[in-house]
């Protein structure tokens, strides 16, 4: 057998390779390493699970580190483009042990995360850029990226970026990088476009088959298991309770989230893996499939293409897929790198036109037989002893929230509506929950010379002797929008005797103008504008809402003596939502 020092690979990605349990190079690196290590453009086409990741990332670091060039901000060396973010997450794990042996940065741009952060690394300079298209082109487009610099560009699975639509942008990208430097495309087929972009952007690329890119590899076991629609479910936890990493896929993301919910709920641990989650949830639900945690693993088939996970050991189609190249890639995720695994297909009545055709152009012949939850055949598919826990899945952690400091028995501390969230005080030296009182106003917001709106008040938006840094009027009120006898006298949104409740006191928005008056008709505004009529204020407090003479209007709340809201009476359609006010806004608000 070929080792990497004979194909060209330097030794110090060899020994790295080495300590990562590689020795022995797969048939598509042993045949694609020599001419992409020699700097030719390349075709290489191979079916999913074959090694192809290392035959492109290590031409990518062995070239930019014989070159030496220096890093610059925003303008990467070495181009990988990956159709999904769980692919570019792979190929950026593949990539960076190599990496970093060789003293290059790596970078992983996708959406569906903060942009910030991708933002910064781009501009502390990196040397392969690891993306998806779309993030990519809007990096570039605000001015944060440059592929001007690209040495060597790779187009992984370029079959399932056209899939998704992406190729117009994967063409817009290319157009961008250098003419004379090295390209490297991968891709299971040459259909929808391919063709026209080896033709457009690979100069006298080589070409590599290394395997049928259309058919199953021959370690795969493929079964059709024919089952009445009421016994789908009870089939499909027969075989994933069995011991072993288990992928199963679905047509539709809701689908998806509704089958974990079930397997998890039948004691089954599942996660769910498709384009409705954040990324977050996306790497949690990754991880703990990775790691053991959840055994089973519920998958769309957009998320297919980015599941690169050692040891999955059974791949079951819970909806059969509509394409013969879906049923490929789906069952790609088993008998990875000549392991053995097992493709079981659940197939109802309405499916079996549909299941032999796909069968036939995927190039296969499956076994079919009938099956019922508790068979004898389910345990020889997926061998092993039935087991069932009780299992949580996996919750972001819940940040730490310190109590605040004007709330230490942990209640909210979020700011009342009134007072602009300054003191809250009651009625003429009543206790106040917040930091002042009514008896002495704040310095710096209350004056007792007329300043800035108010006569005799505070710098804020109050009127009447001694009040503070509230919209309310009368003696000695502070905070609170409300005044009078209104909602509460000592939890600081009531101000003391004789004004409306509200946000103004006795006076409305008349004519354009805010006019508020206190008590006895205290004048507002009268330091820079002069003097302004004020109407009385109401007395006993009963002004429930803004009107001047304290009527509530149409769509206010009705305050009693007391200052419990009365119900809100229904208010007419048309000119009848209108307030009386001049500026025609609705009383309701």
């Amino acid at each position: 057998m070929t080792s990497f020092i004979e194909l060209g690979v330097p030794a110090v990605l060899s020994g790295t390779l080495a300590e990562l349990g590689i020795t022995e190079p797969f048939p598509i690196q042993a045949a694609t390493l020599p001419d992409s290590l020699a700097g030719r453009d390349l075709l290489g086409r191979g079916r999913t699970g074959s090694g192809k990741t290392y035959a492109f990332v290590l031409p990518v670091v062995a070239r930019l580190a014989a070159a030496k060039a220096p890093r610059r901000p925003g303008r990467p060396r070495a181009l990988i483009l990956a159709p999904t973010r769980e692919l570019a997450t792979q190929i950026e794990a593949t990539l960076r042990p190599l990496a970093d042996a060789a003293g290059l940065r790596t970078l992983t741009v996708f959406g569906g995360v903060g942009a910030n952060p991708q933002i910064t690394a781009l501009r502390n300079g990196v040397d392969v850029l690891v993306a998806c298209p779309g993030r990519l082109d809007d990096h570039i487009r605000n001015g944060h990226a440059s592929l001007d610099s690209i040495e060597i560009t790779v187009l992984d699975e370029a079959d399932h970026m056209a899939d998704l639509g992406f190729l117009p942008v994967v063409r817009r990208l290319l157009g961008q990088t250098p003419a004379g430097g090295q390209r490297l495309l991968f891709s299971a087929t040459l259909d929808n476009g391919i063709d026209v972009l080896v033709r457009q952007f690979l100069r006298k690329p080589v070409t590599h088959h290394v395997d049928a890119a259309a058919q199953a590899p021959v370690e795969m076991d493929h079964h059709v298991l024919h089952v009445d629609p009421d016994d789908r479910f009870g089939v499909l936890v027969d075989l994933l309770a069995a011991p072993g990493r288990s992928v199963v896929f679905t047509r539709t993301k809701r689908r998806a989230k509704v089958l974990t919910k079930q397997l998890v709920a039948a004691g089954v641990p599942a996660v769910e893996l498709h384009g409705n989650l954040a990324q977050n949830a996306r790497n949690r639900n990754l991880s703990a499939f990775s790691d053991g945690t959840a055994g089973t693993l519920v998958a769309t088939d957009i998320a297919a293409r980015g599941i690169h996970v050692d040891d999955v050991t059974l791949v079951i189609h819970a909806d059969p897929p509509v394409e013969h190249k879906a049923y490929l890639h789906r069952s790609g995720r088993t008998a990875r790198a000549g392991a053995r695994g097992t493709v079981i297909t659940l197939m109802t009545d309405d499916q079996q036109a549909d299941v032999r055709d796909l069968t036939r152009r995927a190039g296969i012949r499956p076994v079919t037989r009938r099956a019922r939850p508790g068979d004898a055949l389910l345990s020889e598919l997926a061998p092993g002893e039935r087991t069932f826990v009780a299992y949580a899945p996996p919750q972001p952690e819940a940040p730490s929230r310190p109590a605040s400091p004007e709330s230490p028995g942990g209640g909210s501390s979020r700011r009342r509506r009134g007072g602009r969230g300054r003191g809250r005080a009651g009625a003429e030296g009543a206790a106040s929950t917040g930091t002042r009182s009514a008896a002495d106003a704040a310095p710096g917001r209350a004056a007792a010379a007329p300043t800035g709106r108010t006569a005799g008040a505070s710098t804020g938006r109050t009127a009447a002797a001694g009040s503070s840094e509230g919209r309310t009027a009368a003696t000695g009120s502070t905070g609170g929008r409300t005044a009078a006898t209104g909602r509460t006298a000592a939890t600081g949104r009531t101000a003391a005797t004789g004004s409306t409740g509200g946000r103004t006191a006795s006076a409305d928005k008349s004519a354009g103008g805010r006019r508020r008056s206190g008590v006895d008709g205290a004048t507002q505004r009268s330091a820079s504008g002069g003097p302004r009529a004020a109407s009385p204020a109401p007395h006993n407090g009963t002004g429930g809402g803004r009107s001047a003479s304290g009527t509530p209007r149409a769509g206010q709340p009705r305050t009693t003596h007391s200052g419990t809201p009365q119900p809100r009476p229904a208010t007419g359609g048309g000119a009848a939502a209108f307030s009386a006010r001049a500026g025609g806004r609705r009383s309701g608000r």
